[in-house]
């Protein structure tokens, strides 16, 4: 048994959290160079003051179980809770539950939740609620649920406040699956017997969180309310936290100079500002906060679309990119080129992968192979690409692909779209190339697999295998690295894996993303975990 403090709540981990301890080694070595924010100071909290956040773009819907995206989880993090919270090593940390207990064969995971927890609407949060979140809600509408549940046996509340999951297979990256992105709970008594994505509640969002839903004026803001039944007593400090949506990159910066916002996140600040904004003596740059997610970012595939269901195909359009110009020219530096679908900060990478560089001349001798000859306008084949509506470095991004792959021979067609109708076309299969990022959530058996297996081929789920690639091998391998552990096998397999995956190229790996967190000094406490500013707020308070 094993006592932790974390903020000055103790809690007991009991049986084997080897995993978590391995990972938190392996980040604090990679991580080393990381800004820490001084807005953590523990100073005394002080309670009353309003907080605005930038919000871009504007996300669908509000309802975390339903959309993961980026702007989503941004605001739902702070009216869902899940029942873990993750330091910045990604050791667990309580949240909906107080005590949990690892079984020592690893196959059984009992969590006691916390007890006086009610929803916003005042119904009373039971372990009922966190049944009906894992066995009924989250397996038909989330993208990482099949993968992050496959080894659930069962999941049984002996009582109100217990709830155990039983696996018919040790799995040991399941303790980090309990983050609030991966497994926000939803309250039963309004989904239950539903249909959960047309409910007449998902317009008004019922969480446990430290604040509730007040408004959405649409295209204008988010508004959210202190909860004043919230369950830890005397947070949240703050009154309330307004999501400005400022579409236009340069007004979200400036209104960080000016002080009209007091947060940025993610991709909301070009990176060709961050420099020049992290000059400013009321603002500072964090870039820790974002380990659970460790962003990739990649040109999606439609492979049901010739030619792009040809491997060589693919292959010549990686070839054809110089993702050095883009990691230095279009994202200022912030990132790294990776050589696979793993990122180097998240456990199980290996670089012992086929390389590719920048070679435009291969690109066209693989075409030529295929039979592309180009015609008289030296076009040998024509595609869409729908960009990502995620600012202007990813419309740079967008041309610069066209511009590349045109100097090969491939001629672009661009389609653009809001975020919501970018997130229908690619969950419904109607695209052919796209800009995506995606988290890999500190495991590849948690983030990573649930791009390319084929069982996660899911029309109308975002971030699934919306590609339809499909390899029973990769399947196999995937499913057996999973639940391996012996450590030096289990490094094999996820090897093999990514192996195959380069050499077949499912999408086009690009960029290794590092995110910025641009704060107000007057700020504190705005990034305590490993979830960042997807996290509650529940300790974030502004000095009066």
């Amino acid at each position: 048994m094993k006592t932790v403090s974390v903020d000055s709540v103790s809690y007991q981990l009991k049986g084997s959290n080897w995993w978590a301890r391995a990972t938190a080694a392996c980040l604090l070595a990679l991580g080393s160079g990381a800004l820490f924010s001084t807005s953590a100071v523990a100073d005394e909290p002080q309670h009353g003051g309003t907080l605005n956040v930038i919000l871009d773009p504007e996300p669908p819907m509000l309802i975390l179980g339903i959309n993961q995206q980026a702007p989503t989880q941004l605001v739902a993090g702070k009216m869902y809770e899940s029942l873990l919270r993750y330091d910045f090593e990604l050791e667990p940390m309580p949240s909906l539950a107080s005590e949990w207990e690892i079984s020592d064969d690893g196959l059984t995971y009992t969590f006691h939740l916390q007890e006086g927890v009610t929803w916003h609407d005042g119904e009373p949060f039971t372990s009922h609620d966190v049944v009906f979140t894992a066995t009924e809600f989250l397996p038909e509408t989330h993208p990482r649920a099949s993968s992050n549940f496959r080894r659930l046996e069962s999941v049984t509340a002996p009582d109100d406040h217990t709830v155990v999951f039983q696996l018919d297979e040790a799995y040991p990256a399941f303790i980090l699956a309990f983050e609030v992105a991966s497994f926000p709970i939803m309250p039963a008594h309004i989904y239950e017997g539903t249909d959960f994505t047309d409910n007449e509640m998902n317009d008004h969002p019922i969480g446990t969180g430290p604040f509730k839903f007040e408004r959405w004026s649409r295209g204008d803001y988010v508004q959210l309310t202190a909860y004043e039944d919230y369950w830890q007593d005397g947070k949240p400090y703050l009154d309330q936290i307004y999501f400005r949506l400022i579409p236009d990159a340069a007004s979200r910066a400036l209104a960080l100079e000016t002080q009209q916002v007091d947060i940025s996140s993610f991709n909301n600040i070009e990176p060709f500002d961050v420099p020049r904004l992290e000059q400013l003596p009321h603002l500072e740059v964090i870039t820790e906060g974002y380990e659970i997610a460790a962003p990739l970012s990649w040109i999606e595939i439609n492979h049901r679309v010739e030619p792009l269901d040809d491997p060589r195909f693919r292959q010549a359009m990686m070839y054809a990119l110089d993702r050095e110009f883009i990691r230095d020219n279009i994202f200022m530096g912030l990132g790294r080129v990776p050589t696979g679908p793993i990122n180097t900060v998240t456990i199980e990478y290996t670089d012992e992968v086929h390389i590719y560089e920048h070679d435009p001349d291969r690109a066209m001798e693989l075409m030529d192979e295929m039979g592309l000859e180009p015609d008289g306008n030296g076009v040998r084949a024509e595609v869409e690409l729908l960009p990502l509506p995620y600012g202007e470095t990813f419309i740079r991004l967008a041309e610069y692909t066209r511009e590349a792959l045109g100097q090969v021979g491939i001629r672009v067609r661009m389609r653009s779209t809001d975020s919501a109708g970018w997130a229908q076309r690619v969950a419904d299969w109607e695209y052919e190339l796209t800009n995506n990022f995606v988290y890999q959530y500190g495991h590849p058996a948690l983030g990573v697999s649930r791009t390319y297996i084929c069982d996660n081929i899911r029309q109308g789920v975002l971030f699934s295998n919306t590609m339809g690639y499909c390899n029973e091998e990769v399947d196999d391998l995937f499913a057996r690295a999973a639940v391996e552990n012996d450590p030096d096998e289990r490094a094999a397999l996820y090897a093999k894996v990514q192996q195959i995956l380069v050499e077949e190229l499912p999408v086009i790996w690009l960029l290794e993303m590092e995110f910025p967190t641009i704060v107000n000094t007057r700020v504190r406490n705005a990034t305590t975990t490993a979830i960042g500013v997807a996290d509650t707020f529940a300790d974030t308070w502004i000095e009066q």
